[in-house]
């Protein structure tokens, strides 16, 4: 019975794996279809004549390459500045007093109940007081906050973790705080750094609500607008619509298989 269980859990991740992955399997075999034919009525495990320039079409259609660079712009900004805030935050909130740092905590969690409509006028307000209206840095605004009271929470936690004895040494060898949290904290925390990333590089990748609300200018759009600007085509643009998909999904993808070694081994242990 002991060796059935772990070729039971194997299959189980495998059937559940083949799930999430069926679905982004048949955008791209989609990708590849005839645009002219319409949504099919039945599901092609590929295509009999694969059209390969369904995506160099993408850049003829609209421009993608300016919405392409205007995403990488606003994640090459966002992300540091998030992983600057968030771990600052959170290794602040771990070196307060236990009450204390409890009500930070649940600051925190109550910040994530909040939805995000909420706070879409009072972001359009401070945005338009800045006078960063209609600019990419409108998208990057969020991340001077750590764009994401998760990220914090994520840091706190990773700090915490971390015997005091080695905070109280730092200090008893004239370390400040800026210096504990840059050359003892941060060092010892990379996997979270690493998740923090690649989460942050989602957001913002696939942020398709702030652009709407700050952006006005056809040439600062992002990659998300470029999607809904070929949805507009109609439905007989399918195949292009589902390569622009998995072009802004292969990113994500990419970096996620790249970094997980980093991450997934030390927050699964």
């Amino acid at each position: 019975m002991s060796d059935l269980r772990p070729r039971l859990r194997a299959v189980l991740g495998f059937l559940v794996s083949v799930l999430f992955v069926l679905p982004f399997y048949w955008a791209v075999v989609a990708s590849f279809g005839n645009s002219e034919a319409g949504v099919q009525a039945t599901i092609e495990w590929w295509p009999s004549n694969p059209r390969w320039d369904n995506y160099a079409e993408l850049f003829r259609v609209v421009p993608m390459a300016r919405y392409t660079l205007n995403s990488l712009l606003v994640v090459l900004a966002a992300v540091p500045i998030t992983l600057l805030v968030a771990s600052l935050a959170g290794f602040g909130m771990s070196q307060l007093e236990p009450e204390l740092r409890q009500q930070m905590v649940r600051a925190n969690v109550v910040l994530l109940l909040v939805p995000g409509a909420a706070v879409w006028l009072f972001r359009f307000q401070i945005i338009n007081w800045l006078g960063l209206l209609d600019s990419l840095w409108a998208l990057v605004l969020p991340a001077f906050a750590a764009s994401n009271p998760l990220f914090v929470l994520l840091y706190y936690w990773a700090f915490r973790r971390l015997p005091d004895e080695m905070y109280e040494a730092a200090r008893l060898d004239g370390a400040g705080a800026l210096t504990s949290w840059w050359r003892l904290a941060l060092p010892l925390t990379v996997p979270t750094t690493i998740g923090v990333v690649v989460l942050t590089f989602a957001l913002y990748w696939g942020d398709f609500i702030s652009p709407v609300l700050y952006i006005f200018d056809p040439l600062s759009y992002t990659l998300p607008i470029g999607l809904q600007i070929i949805k507009q085509l109609g439905f007989q643009n399918v195949s292009l619509l589902m390569a622009a998909a998995v072009f802004i999904t292969l990113p994500v993808l990419v970096l996620f298989f790249v970094l997980q070694r980093y991450f997934l081994h030390e927050w699964l242990d």
